[in-house]
């Protein structure tokens, strides 16, 4: 785990990010070392100087380019949701890298992470923020979400930041056998759907109700 003598407003205090663990739990995520994967990234430092100061509430905040940072609890129920039966995330690709955030929280629970985001200038950011708290281990990569990242297939683990209207074909191909895949689907309505690969096929599990912004093609 990580240190958290980081830049910040007052936000590093464990005090405070106890709570925010403490509402975390209340809400229903039980897996321990999602939250302490959690509790070990210094969220404040992810998000917009101007809101530092709501770092640590269980909100999505708006980081430009029309992309806002997931609220935790989001964060936490898509990790845990993975996690469920396994010991370990394996080789994880995440889509929609924005901030850096939420590869950061990756970061805490396996060794392979990748993650790709279309927006440049918001890659820029996601480098930054990760040098920012000494984190190297998530590779990025500026590309389309939308064909994965085939030169490192196949994942264990896929978790998509952006709703799709349908499950994007490459990264179906790109899961590895009993891997899982977790996205939000729909566009006004949407729903955290869990896919996995097993021997007689794709296995579908509808869970939460959600809001994403959509999930884009091309770069920029």
């Amino acid at each position: 785990m990580m240190s958290g003598a980081v830049p910040g407003y007052g936000m590093t205090s464990q005090r405070t990010r106890a709570r925010m663990i403490e509402r975390l739990r209340d809400q229903g995520i039980l897996d321990e070392e999602v939250l302490a994967a959690i509790a070990a990234v210094p969220r404040h430092v992810f998000v917009e100087e101007a809101l530092a100061s709501r770092a640590y509430e269980d909100t999505a905040l708006p980081l430009g380019f029309s992309q806002t940072i997931s609220q935790p609890y989001v964060v936490a129920r898509m990790i845990e949701a993975l996690r469920t039966g396994r010991s370990d995330l394996g080789k994880t690709l995440e889509i929609g890298a924005g901030c850096g955030y939420q590869a950061a929280v990756l970061a805490q629970l396996t060794d392979a992470v990748y993650a790709v985001e279309r927006i440049e200038p918001l890659l820029a950011k996601a480098k930054v923020n990760l040098r920012t708290i000494r984190q190297l281990k998530v590779r990025l990569k500026h590309a389309d979400g939308h064909f994965g990242l085939p030169e490192a297939a196949p994942f264990d683990t896929i978790i998509v930041a952006a709703a799709a209207t349908r499950v994007p074909t490459a990264l179906l191909q790109q899961l590895a056998a009993n891997g899982r895949l977790i996205l939000p689907l729909g566009t006004a309505r949407q729903q955290l759907v869990l896919i996995e690969r097993r021997a007689e096929g794709f296995v579908e599990t509808r869970l939460d109700a959600v809001r994403f912004v959509p999930l884009l093609s091309g770069v920029e």
